[in-house]
């Protein structure tokens, strides 16, 4: 590579990988080949519009990669229609809320605070600028979700979207109770997948697909693909808002959300991240991959017990999937501190606000960690033992650098036992 300067930042963040320990929630190690697809020569390929219908010549062969993704995606999760072009799980719903919304319409979603997302209608994001957001939350005692007051507030503030879906919950959803009270209200209901999507493919967790109108998900995370976004249906239905063909017929809800990914939220979509999508729907597709979702489970309650067992206030308790969100109040420690402590270590979390927070989301009291990217390096539940020593040494030592640099030592010789590419 030529260019010295950006080498050398790689060459970094390669080792930086490497030899630390990775549990950012959202973040995974993808495999060679999905890595060589993305970094192949579809980057050159500008390729507006869909398979078969683009605004450019020349689309013939990418179209094979884009319908290779969304039939393997179809298959992944069962749905009868897929987009695989959104560039984010962001871009997703954005082009979710513009086919099904106006500007000041309600949604419903899942407090940030509480462990949804951004684009759940956080008001500094287009989601509460452009939408007027109202939230339902867990409750105090159990930092668990009661699905039954989400009733009473769509009822109260009868929204058009309820969304359901979380990055930082550990549990499960009831989508069949979600879709009668969307069905009550006339909302329609969409599930973000995008942190437990590997898990849902796999049937460790329950597949919205089955109630949701629509599913949004990014293509990283337990996916362990590029990074990305994807829209899916599992059943596609006449557009409820009165929008005709030409012929006056209703336009199914496919084509509304096709025309609002492109043109209506982002131009020509990145064909090179599309084929790696490909490749990654492929290899989730696997019994290799089927028990490595296992696997991430099993570490998740392995380094959840582990910390419990320490002092650690896991909110809600326990984990059923991925990850869990660690309420540091009773440590005296803020998010903030926790975070900068633990990658000092290079142990990465990231700080995390949690139910009912007294801090701002600058500082935060809480801290969240994910097993997805360990689980990928080869790391099982004896693992997360020694990952939970490593947590509490640095946390309870957090001022000593003394301390702080023995653990990074430790780590940097652990993780050299595991590589960094998927599969290898």
């Amino acid at each position: 590579m030529k260019d010295t300067q950006i080498a050398d930042i790689l060459q970094r963040e390669y080792q930086r990988q490497l030899q630390g320990v990775e549990l950012i929630a959202s973040e995974n190690f993808v495999s060679k080949q999905v890595m060589q697809a993305m970094g192949s020569h579809l980057t050159n390929k500008y390729a507006e519009g869909l398979p078969k219908k683009r605004y450019y010549g020349g689309c013939e062969v990418v179209d094979e990669a884009e319908i290779l993704a969304q039939e393997r995606l179809k298959k992944l999760f069962g749905a009868v229609w897929a987009n695989v072009q959104p560039h984010s799980g962001a871009q997703a719903n954005a082009a979710v809320m513009l086919a099904c919304l106006k500007p000041g319409d309600t949604i419903l979603g899942f407090d940030l605070s509480h462990g949804g997302h951004l684009t759940h209608g956080s008001l500094v994001n287009f989601s509460g600028k452009l939408y007027r957001p109202v939230f339902y939350g867990v409750e105090k005692e159990t930092g668990l979700i009661d699905f039954s007051k989400i009733r009473e507030i769509a009822i109260k503030e009868r929204p058009k979207l309820i969304i359901c879906g979380a990055s930082a919950y550990a549990h499960d959803w009831d989508y069949a109770t979600l879709r009668a009270v969307a069905d009550e209200v006339g909302a329609l209901l969409m599930a973000d997948i995008a942190h437990p999507a590997g898990l849902i493919a796999t049937k460790y967790l329950k597949n919205p697909l089955e109630y949701c109108h629509i599913v949004t998900s990014t293509t990283h995370k337990t996916l362990r693909g590029p990074r990305g976004g994807i829209i899916m249906m599992g059943k596609d239905f006449p557009n409820p808002f009165g929008i005709t063909n030409p012929k006056g017929e209703l336009r199914m809800m496919s084509e509304i959300l096709d025309s609002a990914v492109f043109p209506g939220t982002q131009g020509g979509p990145l064909m090179h991240v599309i084929a790696s999508k490909a490749v990654a729907f492929g290899e989730a597709l696997t019994p290799e991959y089927h028990t490595y979702c296992g696997q991430v489970i099993k570490n998740a309650q392995a380094l959840s017990k582990s910390l419990v067992a320490m002092g650690y206030n896991i909110v809600s308790g326990y984990t059923e999937n991925h990850l869990m969100l660690i309420d540091l109040r009773n440590k005296n420690i803020t998010g903030k501190e926790a975070e900068n402590a633990l990658v000092q270590a290079d142990i990465t979390a990231n700080k995390n606000m949690v139910p009912f927070d007294d801090k701002s989301p600058f500082v935060t009291s809480g801290i969240r960690f994910g097993t997805s990217a360990v689980t990928t390096r080869g790391l099982k539940e004896k693992d997360m033992e020694k990952i939970a020593t490593w947590i509490d040494t640095v946390l309870m030592n957090k001022d000593n650098n003394t301390i702080i640099n023995q653990v990074k030592q430790e780590v940097h010789a652990y993780m050299q036992q595991f590589p960094l590419f998927a599969g290898e």
